[in-house]
């Protein structure tokens, strides 16, 4: 529990160096967008990995179509594929799960948070809903953006996976639309800034990622 207020205490003290002029707005922008690039090293390497091995299913459709009777074989070929693509399918699993605790972290420092007599921008406090409910819509517009990129980022899907993929990209957003209806506005400021990045980083994955084909 020590380890978890001290996080918490430095994230609020963050919060608070990141106000400029005392604008809680612009330092919950601001500290979402720091700790996302912080953790951009535990994040990228999973992203990645993703994309390749999306990108080599047709191909290991073909050795598994081809070796289906001889499992010893299969797993030497499967393995093969991967070395020669730079392909580690646990790549990235362990960082990943690392940063979890500190993205809720940073969400429980900013539920915590008294915004009480925070504005921004046409909101008059950060501690109660949106009333005009513009973040709940730009909630729903950036994960709908953010499903969609890593849906395209994803060429290699199909059947089940694919239309499971598919139903999430528009149920998510709807999900995540209706909790930030009641949710203080601090936290839809948050969601849209956090959902905003992941939609940039995940739009970069296709320009690093060449597809196989294009690989010597």
């Amino acid at each position: 529990m020590a380890v978890w207020d001290a996080l918490l205490s430095a994230f609020r003290s963050a919060l608070i160096f990141l106000s400029v002029g005392g604008n809680y707005g612009v330092g919950i922008i601001l500290l979402t967008l720091v700790v996302r690039g912080i953790l951009w090293p535990a994040t990228w390497p999973s992203m990645v990995s993703s994309r390749k091995m999306q990108d080599l299913q047709p191909r290991l459709a073909e050795l598994q179509k081809k070796y289906k009777n001889n499992p010893q074989k299969l797993n030497e070929e499967t393995m093969k594929l991967w070395r020669e693509n730079g392909v580690n399918p646990a790549a990235g699993c362990f960082p990943l799960l690392l940063q979890l605790p500190i993205l809720w972290a940073l969400y429980e420092t900013l539920r915590r948070f008294d915004f009480s007599h925070a504005s921004f921008l046409w909101i008059a406090t950060l501690a109660h809903p949106d009333p005009l409910y513009l973040l709940p819509i730009l909630t729903v517009v950036t994960t709908f953006l953010q499903s969609w990129v890593m849906l395209r980022n994803s060429p290699g899907m199909t059947g089940n996976a694919a239309q499971q993929q598919r139903m999430m990209m528009y149920l998510m957003p709807l999900l995540m639309g209706w909790i930030t209806l009641n949710l203080p506005a601090g936290l839809g400021l948050y969601f849209v800034v956090s959902n905003t990045f992941s939609v940039f980083q995940a739009a970069m994955v296709p320009k690093v990622v060449r597809p196989t084909t294009e690989r010597g």
